[in-house]
């Protein structure tokens, strides 16, 4: 059975784009959020692939983490540079997606690292 466009999946968990929207801006707290979109154009011109993957990310953070600040320090505390001031500067002005994902392969990496000395 073929997987399920993105267009599906939102009409069947949301009904419709502006109930999508909504959810993410109910997650995406200022806690979270950077507010780089288009003002002009926001949230309704974004894909729902991309809408749907950024639920989800801000979902999974929020429970995991609670802020973007609690998430960066776990970053740093993973790669080792807890005391890193310029880089943890570098880091605040990252959106979550990204930091996320960074912390996502760190976190493999020294798995590996650990599995492979042990």
């Amino acid at each position: 059975m073929p997987s399920k466009s993105p267009v599906q999946i939102v009409k069947a968990k949301y009904g419709e784009k502006s109930k999508l929207v909504e959810a993410l801006k109910a997650v995406a707290t200022d806690d979270l959020w950077l507010g780089r979109e288009n003002e002009a154009k926001g949230l309704a011109h974004v894909s729902n692939a991309k809408l749907l993957r950024l639920v989800a990310t801000f979902t999974t953070v929020k429970e995991k983490f609670g802020t973007r600040a609690k998430l960066v320090d776990a970053l740093l505390a993973v790669e080792g540079r807890a005391k890193d001031t310029g880089y943890q500067a570098r880091l605040e002005a990252w959106p979550v997606p990204r930091l996320y994902d960074r912390y996502l392969a760190m976190s493999k990496r020294q798995a590996r690292a650990k599995k492979a000395a042990g």
